[in-house]
């Protein structure tokens, strides 16, 4: 694995990796998306239960994307590494929409469950954070144009990002929320019923994948960005 930190060995092995999991996602998608419409409405939320299919996955998403830019960022503020400060980069922005769709489609479910859009809860406004968390960083990286500047104070808001991650997760564990608590992985009475599993399992594993393959996509995106760069500032001091 730490073979990969050399952005030439990580550019060959990712390069047929990719694709196929372009090609993995689009069909998790698709049978995701069949299964989804296929189970039966459930008895008290009726067809708005099927929400669920997209807002939890994209919610553990959002989660677990940031989780990837805390510790790139951590191996990129440490060890100075470049491909890791590339890594933390890629992740932002899928992160971010993954969090963006989560918050959408929770005002969308929360709607008719709790009868309004938002509320000021612990899990909503700690996913609200961070979103906001997920915008500061790519807005920093934005705002300075030195771009090993910008990595160190990028890496440093990642990693105090980081804290957000428990508040997240115990949010609704440690104080009384209207978001219900975890359940998905308790099936039965008082968990989620079998009948819903396979579509939830199936898009779990198509965002996971979808984000493996935007990542991938998106640093080696930012090594060629980088080696671009790199030629240019070259052929201008041999200028």
């Amino acid at each position: 694995m730490f073979g990969l930190s050399n952005p030439q060995r990580f550019m060959a092995f990712t390069g047929p990796l990719t694709p196929v999991l372009w090609g993995l996602a689009a069909v998790l998608l698709g049978v995701g998306a069949w299964l989804s419409f296929t189970v039966p409405a459930d008895y008290q939320q009726g067809d708005t239960v099927r929400i669920m299919f997209v807002h939890v996955p994209a919610a553990t998403l959002g989660l677990g994307a940031y989780a990837a830019l805390g510790v790139s960022s951590f191996f990129a503020l440490i060890f100075r590494h470049a491909l890791a400060d590339a890594a933390a980069r890629a992740a932002a922005l899928p992160g971010a929409a993954f969090t963006a769709l989560a918050l959408f489609t929770g005002s969308l479910w929360g709607q008719p469950m709790w009868g309004t859009w938002w509320v000021w809860d612990a899990r909503l406004t700690s996913v609200l954070v961070l979103f906001l968390f997920y915008l500061g960083y790519m807005a920093l990286r934005a705002s300075i144009d030195d771009e090993q500047k910008a990595g160190r104070a990028a890496a440093v808001l990642g990693l105090v990002g980081l804290i957000n991650l428990p508040i997240v997760k115990f949010s609704v564990d440690w104080w009384n929320t209207l978001h219900q608590p975890a359940s998905f992985l308790t099936p039965g009475s008082s968990g989620l019923d079998p009948v819903y599993l396979p579509p939830f399992l199936t898009m779990l594993a198509a965002y996971g994948v979808l984000f493996l393959a935007l990542w991938l996509t998106a640093i080696r995106t930012e090594i060629r960005r980088r080696r671009v760069m790199t030629l240019r500032a070259r052929l201008a001091q041999e200028a």
